[in-house]
């Protein structure tokens, strides 16, 4: 169960960094939701193995480091989430047996980019956004683009202002349109555009994106209640929510909740649930604060959104490995904003365990940005349907279908399956592979079928076939010249990038760097042995036969070699790992904000020297990085007599330093 508890932090802060600092969630809202009421779970019944670094302890995400660091005025509190009336009805409990019967203010939750504006004698002098709850991201150059913010208050004062930046859900399916339309990686979702657009470096790109704004807090105010502070916020020019309303009671909250999960779809822009707060403000300080939580406002999340539609038929698509996915096709239906005629059902299991049938009315469900999937049929209203059998063959080559190592799924053996290839295509050119922005999904694959792009070397001979490309619709001259360039560009990318492209079966994006760091160059990995991969961390005997196999088969070798004819690299541009007594083999905890350096900038450094950087204190630790506003990690060093090195430690390692920022 303690292996449970740590692979749920694991999950959880993975999940908080994607979200927050990356703008790319690989878990929907709900799955989220419901691994942290897990791991809250097992921390209420085994106190003893609450970690530091747990998220329950934490709020927010990281601050990246392109924009200036800005410290609030007063910290960017969580809010606790609710998921049903049981858990509404017993805060709403506490709260009585606290200070009694209270008013309620209930907001709808936009779900959007927090923001906070700080105002000095009426002028906005910046714009944040919530960080890591202390230290945000100065956006304001970006915010300032957001036409209906106010540059300047009638009053002149000098305060902090919260709200929400958020996209309309009718500017999200321009953006996606044109986005496709260049060949562009769609966004997922409204909010994910937003926070995508408030961090571009360049403000006419987040000018353009049409972005809005909803306010809804004003700290350290001198009015009696939070309703009286939201008038305020609408005197000075702030859009606020139209549909907040005040309410008497429990039971009344409860009706708004029930009427805005049935109105939910109708808005023009995305909310995943209702805030509730505490009118009175002087109740709100009486009820005061947990570690990460005001106690007097709660968020109701909303569920999961289902529809019903018909499953009109299942098509079956073979991936880059060759694996075999049956999809469902779908009588179109409105879902949380898209129009829905896809959902995966995954594997033959996935379909028998649902009892699925052709023609069956599905419920299909979409929890934030999720891919839809069909939850389960509705028996009572099947009629002349038609069972779904498993296919022999593979549906694009005919090549007779394979079970895989699990026995779960179907594989088509052949590596030279044309839908094979295309996956392979498309993975090869993905941000985090070579990165050649221009060629999306639906362009390779028409690329492919035209014949202009076979294997990964076609990408680098596009410049010879310039003129063909002309006569392609949507293919102007500048486009060309701008593909070209980013194909040019694409020569210059790290070892790792490559390796991570190339599709070796098993090997991701953080096995490819390992590799690449530890060889250097791909003439030097060529020429690993298989036992010696085999006792690498992290790589393991599937994983180097997978290696070796790839490695030794020619027509690999001859592509590798003709890639390295057009120019592309074949090194390891990382820093190199330099010995310092210091650092090398050695394991450190940082702890606190380091003014010059950013956390992942330190993890840099020390790895850079052959150090590890970790995230609990124990005996083993050889020293702990303090920075401004340490936690329990410092505390625990103490005890434990472990060496502390301040920002001043640091600054007298300038032979370490001082090189990193020459670099």
């Amino acid at each position: 169960m303690k292996e449970r508890y740590d692979e749920l932090v694991e999950k959880l802060k993975r999940a908080s960094y994607e979200y927050y600092s990356l703008d790319m969630p690989t878990l929907t809202d709900a799955e989220y939701d419901s691994l942290y009421d897990e791991l809250v779970k097992l921390e209420e019944s085994h106190p003893e193995w609450i970690r530091e670094d747990s998220p329950t302890k934490h709020v927010g995400g990281e601050v990246i480091s392109k924009f200036e660091k800005v410290r609030h005025v007063t910290p960017l509190m969580s809010i606790a989430d609710v998921f049903n009336e049981e858990e509404l009805l017993d805060w709403d409990k506490k709260i009585q047996k606290q200070v009694g019967d209270v008013e309620y203010v209930c907001e709808l939750k936009i779900d959007g980019l927090s923001v906070n504006l700080t105002y000095e004698n009426g002028e906005l002098v910046r714009a944040a956004t919530r960080g890591d709850g202390q230290i945000g991201e100065d956006i304001s150059h970006n915010v300032k683009t957001i036409k209906t913010i106010p540059r300047t208050l009638k009053n002149k004062d000098s305060l902090e202002i919260r709200g929400e930046i958020y996209m309309p859900i009718k500017s999200f399916e321009l953006l996606n349109e044109e986005r496709e339309a260049k060949g562009e990686p769609l966004f997922q979702n409204p909010r994910n555009a937003a926070a995508g657009s408030i961090r571009q470096l360049d403000s006419k790109i987040a000018a353009s994106r049409k972005l809005d704004a909803f306010f809804y807090h004003v700290p350290l105010t001198n009015y009696k209640t939070h309703f009286e502070a939201l008038e305020y916020l609408k005197e000075n020019g702030f859009i606020v929510n139209p549909n907040i309303e005040k309410k008497k009671n429990i039971q009344e909250v409860l009706e708004y909740i029930e009427k805005w999960t049935e109105l939910r779809p109708s808005l023009p822009y995305d909310i995943d649930g209702i805030v509730i707060k505490v009118n009175d403000l002087s109740l709100q300080r009486e009820l005061g604060v947990t570690a990460k939580y005001p106690k007097w406002v709660i968020a109701y999340k909303f569920p999961a959104m289902e529809v019903q539609t018909k499953l009109l038929d299942v098509i079956f698509t073979v991936g880059r490995t060759g694996q075999i996915t049956p999809n469902a096709v779908l009588e179109p239906i409105k879902i949380m904003g898209s129009t829905v005629k896809r959902a995966t059902l995954h594997n033959m299991d996935f379909i028998r365990e649902r009892d699925l049938e052709k023609g069956d009315i599905v419920v299909v469900r979409k929890a934030g940005d999720v891919i839809p999937e069909v939850v389960r049929n509705v028996i009572e209203r099947r009629e002349n349907t038609e069972v779904i059998e498993k296919i022999e063959n593979c549906p694009i080559c005919g090549t007779h279908l394979v079970e895989s190592q699990s026995k779960i799924d179907l594989l088509c053996p052949n590596e030279s399956c044309p839908a094979r290839n295309i996956e392979a295509l498309i993975h090869f050119v993905e941000r985090k592979a070579m990165n050649i922005i221009g060629l999306g999904e639906n362009i390779i694959e028409d690329f492919y079928n035209m014949g202009i792009l076979n294997d990964f070397t076609s990408f680098y001979h596009l410049d010879e076939r310039k003129e063909e490309l002309t006569e392609l619709e949507g293919f102007g001259p500048k486009s060309i010249n701008k593909l070209l360039e980013n194909i040019e560009e694409s020569k210059k990318n790290s070892l790792e990038n490559l390796l991570f492209a190339l599709g070796i079966k098993g090997i991701g994006e953080k096995n490819a760097k390992l590799l690449a760091k530890r060889y250097k160059t791909i003439e030097n990995l060529m020429q690993v042995e298989e036992e010696e991969l085999k006792n690498i961390d992290d790589i393991g005997p599937i994983l180097a036969h997978n290696i070796s196999s790839y490695f030794k088969d020619e027509e690999n070798v001859e592509l590798i070699t003709h890639l390295k004819d057009l120019g592309l690299n074949m090194k390891y541009l990382g820093a190199e790992t330099k010995h310092d007594d210091r650092f090398t083999d050695k394991k450190f905890v940082i702890t606190g904000t380091i003014e010059k350096y950013s956390r992942d900038e330190l993890k840099e450094i020390i790895e850079s020297y052959g150090g590890k950087a970790i995230d609990s204190v124990s005996k083993k630790t050889d020293a702990v990085i303090v920075g401004e506003s340490p936690g329990n990690k410092y505390d625990k060093a103490l005890t434990l007599n472990i060496p502390i090195w301040t920002e001043e430690t640091l600054k007298e390692m300038k032979d370490v330093f001082t090189r990193y920022d020459e670099q």
